[in-house]
């Protein structure tokens, strides 16, 4: 009987990444089976009660759970070619076993992604030469799964995701086949340079407004943004912490998938930590977790009743953040609040004529603490010149 592989592979870019590049290496000999999280251990368990020891079985970019793992080291013992590569942080346990490899950033600090290091098995097994159309590919899927596009400001890469998304798996596959085997470099054409003109302008809608739809909650120690939302995630979530840096993550709600997607612009927030509390993982800027009854309790019934946040005030020219002036923000339940700069450095925060006990060594610190309890907004330029001229004779003389 012919030997075949099959590899099970995630439906993201990353893991479709992967099966375009074995495709690419074994030609007709390969089966490419593309799952969502939740689906892959079934699709693996439903393999491996029919598995041929002379067959090979790749996994790439989702994790299996402790049966399936046993099931596969048995496997590759009695002499079927298991091979396991994956970059997320909680799958790491996995490298206990001979015939998995994961690896979460290079030496160099750069993180990985389950299609550049299945690039890099494929060749240090002769099984795909480098090409430069192939190698920018590869590179252009790693910066956009680890967001490192963004640092980047490298728009080809969000662009290539954001195609696979506007056509099913098979034709993006298609597409990108026909580019790898005939491009000395990787590009789009006319067409999908049209294509993707047009989502930009529909996501650029989406996203002004799903801003107006956001609320903020405090889940556990942690700041969360809360939206309900079923495209765009990534550049969603991006957008949304950048505005809302007070805020420690975004949290994303799709009630069709029963899933939440999970988004944090900071180093020092682990999202994928929070997805492990709901039976999720991912990595620690971008993961998810589904919608469990804690989760669901969580995020939306004790959320449901809270009003959207207030944008601020986003064209000012003089009410603006760290002015050495002092900033205006007015808020629902606390009114007029001004912070303040001092000489030392610090800020201190004026409500309704009376400064809080409390004082604050920087500004974001100030700010989130009133955007955290107060859900307080940066006021137009025009109410804070009022503001000024109103109240100089005291501030002058605080």
């Amino acid at each position: 009987m012919t030997a075949l592989i099959h590899l099970f592979t995630h439906n993201d870019l990353d893991g479709v990444g992967c099966g375009i590049l074995a495709k690419i290496a074994f030609q007709e000999k390969v089966e490419v089976h593309y799952n969502s999280v939740g689906s892959l251990n079934y699709q693996v368990a439903n393999y491996l009660e029919h598995a041929i020891p002379n067959n090979t079985i790749y996994i790439t970019d989702l994790s299996v759970h402790e049966e399936n793992a046993k099931k596969l080291d048995s496997l590759n013992k009695a002499g079927g070619k298991v091979q396991f590569i994956d970059h997320h942080k909680t799958a790491l346990t996995l490298n206990d076993y001979d015939w998995a490899f994961v690896q979460v950033e290079y030496e160099d600090g750069r993180l990985t992604s389950a299609t550049s290091l299945f690039y890099e098995y494929l060749q240090n097994h002769q099984l795909l030469e480098r090409t430069e159309a192939i190698h920018e590919f590869v590179e252009l899927i790693r910066q956009y799964d680890t967001w490192e596009w963004d640092r980047n400001n490298n728009t080809k890469a969000k662009r290539l995701n954001d195609l696979l998304y506007m056509m099913s798996i098979e034709e993006f596959e298609a597409r990108m086949l026909a580019k790898l085997e005939d491009s000395t470099d990787f590009r789009f054409d006319d067409l999908e340079d049209q294509l993707l003109n047009m989502e930009e302008k529909k996501m650029e809608k989406y996203l002004r407004r799903k801003k107006r739809e956001l609320v903020q909650k405090q889940v556990g120690d942690k700041w969360a943004g809360i939206v309900y939302a079923e495209s765009f995630l990534s550049e969603l979530g991006n957008a949304l912490g950048k505005e809302n840096p007070h805020l420690d993550y975004i949290a994303m709600i799709n009630m069709g998938s029963k899933r939440i997607s999970l988004r944090t612009i900071h180093d020092h927030v682990d999202v994928s930590e929070v997805a492990g509390k709901f039976e999720g993982g991912g990595h620690a800027k971008a993961s998810g977790c589904n919608l469990n009854e804690s989760a669901y309790k969580l995020y939306v019934a004790e959320s449901f009743p809270l009003e959207p946040l207030k944008a601020d005030a986003d064209k000012n020219i003089f009410n603006v953040k760290e002015s050495p002036n002092g900033v205006l923000y007015e808020s629902k339940s606390k009114g007029i609040l001004f912070l303040i700069p001092r000489k030392n450095g610090s800020w201190e925060i004026e409500n309704n004529e009376q400064l809080l006990d409390k004082s604050f060594q920087t500004f974001q610190e100030a700010e989130t603490y009133i955007k955290r309890n107060f859900a307080a907004w940066l006021v137009k330029d025009e109410e804070y010149v009022t503001f000024l001229i109103e109240n100089i004779r005291r501030l002058r003389s605080s």
